[in-house]
């Protein structure tokens, strides 16, 4: 009952800021998330007898975001430049900072653990808000946590339910063969549908005033008329961001699985911590910005 009350209160509010928050707001969101998120792997990590350096990682994963606002204005590439540095110079900044350390054996050990955080939570986050500015940014983030969340909620029921066959026993034993079938063929019908109704989502969307102008340069592209996006594409993209998300759970499970710990927090009534919450985004949302990046136009324009 807890997971269905907390899910019923954050996924309207997720979706409105999704619609309607100005990039600013969306980004102070995405990052508070990010640094919940970072907290609570970084109390895994220290799980494995290593601590992290915990200031130095914060301070990176809210460059992230910092570099993508002040980079508005000036170009895409202003953006993956500033990024691109911030990621060449993390281990050096980490490295020199791990010198400091009574205990030089955990240095390196401490310096990769922070540095992971920036690739598994800090840039995935940050595509998110990447894919939402762009022009019909709502209709890839819609379509992506559909992928991820009709999945899991499907996963879950039917695993429970019928679930005989373990799909990965020594990381995550109450994971299913069914209920991972379940994920994909649920996840790809719903995506099929939104991707068919959009005009009408959008429409009605529009009415209640929800919808950003889509008239505005896009990193992506421009394309201001809403059209039926392909059945075949719709069901591909789905299932390839589902299997993503699929591997995203399995992996959080293992980090936590040799840490000793059963959830990465307690933020979240019924679903553990943030990080619980969103692992399997972590890793669909890289995977869905580059679909969108390869196939999104033809998504949109039909």
């Amino acid at each position: 009952m807890k997971r269905i009350l907390t899910a019923l209160i954050l996924i309207p509010l997720v979706l409105l800021a999704v619609f309607r928050a100005p990039l600013w707001l969306f980004l102070l969101v995405t990052l508070l998330v990010a640094m919940a998120a970072v907290f609570e792997y970084l109390g895994i990590a220290a799980g494995y007898g290593f601590e992290p350096f915990r200031l130095l990682t914060y301070i990176y994963t809210s460059a992230l975001f910092m570099v993508f606002y002040y980079s508005q204005g000036f170009g895409g590439g202003a953006m993956v430049a500033g990024i691109l540095l911030l990621f060449l110079f993390a281990p050096f900044l980490l490295m020199m900072a791990a010198m400091g350390r009574e205990d030089l054996r955990a240095a390196l050990p401490g310096a990769a653990m922070s540095y992971l955080a920036l690739p598994y939570i800090g840039l995935p986050l940050l595509l998110l808000a990447v894919m939402r500015d762009s022009v019909r940014g709502w209709e890839f983030v819609v379509f992506t946590f559909f992928a991820v969340w009709v999945g899991d909620t499907a996963a879950m029921y039917v695993g429970k339910s019928m679930g005989r066959h373990k799909l990965a026993p020594r990381v995550s034993p109450g994971k299913t063969v069914e209920g991972a079938v379940a994920s994909l063929v649920f996840a790809v019908g719903v995506c099929c549908l939104f991707g068919y109704f959009i005009p009408e989502i959008a429409a009605v969307l529009g009415k209640a005033h929800l919808l950003t102008d889509p008239g505005r340069e896009s990193l992506l592209f421009d394309a201001p008329v809403y059209h039926r996006a392909p059945v075949w594409l719709a069901a591909a993209l789905a299932a390839v961001i589902n299997v993503a998300a699929q591997f995203g759970d399995l992996l959080e499970s293992a980090l936590k699985r040799g840490a000793g710990v059963k959830d990465s927090g307690t933020m979240l009534p019924g679903h553990g911590g943030m990080l619980d919450r969103i692992d399997a985004l972590l890793f669909a949302l890289p995977v869905a910005f580059l679909l969108f990046m390869a196939f999104g136009q033809k998504f949109v324009q039909g």
